[in-house]
């Protein structure tokens, strides 16, 4: 059973980012609760409450070209990544329930997966013997604004 989180102290306003910031600028040595617990709770609360929150199954369409960043995965206790370029049109899929009914954010792959990751990935990282594949992770927000739902399960 886990711990209950205290209440977030008046005016916090600090998101996952701001904390990650503080951890490479030297001014904090972890992220853990209930740090973390009130930085998800202020993003979650920044949502507009008329946002779709993204689902298992649902396909998304990029609406303009953006820059992305990608993680790979690895058979080892490591994550890597990179930035790419996702172009208008091109395609990813939420391939993971949300752990939470409100989602601040959800991992995704994309739907034309090979040719996107010849494009981002390195090959280098592709041809390497622990390499398990690319993902990206997108912020609700960025979804309903940056993206069309084109399908959903």
């Amino acid at each position: 059973m886990s711990k209950p989180v205290p209440p977030r102290p008046p005016g916090w306003n600090k998101t996952i980012s701001d904390l990650m910031a503080e951890m490479k600028r030297g001014d904090r040595v972890s992220m853990a609760s209930p740090e973390l617990d009130w930085a998800r709770e202020y993003e979650r609360e920044q949502i507009p409450a008329d946002m779709r929150f993204p689902r298992k199954g649902d396909v998304y369409e990029a609406l303009e070209d953006m820059a992305v960043h990608y993680m790979t995965a690895w058979a080892a206790p490591v994550t890597g990544g990179g930035d790419g370029l996702l172009k208008k049109g091109e395609r990813v899929v939420v391939d993971q329930p949300a752990t939470d009914p409100r989602p601040i954010g959800t991992y995704a792959k994309a739907v034309d997966y090979a040719t996107l990751e010849e494009r981002m990935v390195p090959e280098s990282d592709r041809n390497a013997p622990r390499y398990g594949g690319f993902y990206f992770y997108f912020k609700t927000a960025e979804l309903n604004q940056k993206f069309r739902l084109v399908h959903e399960d």
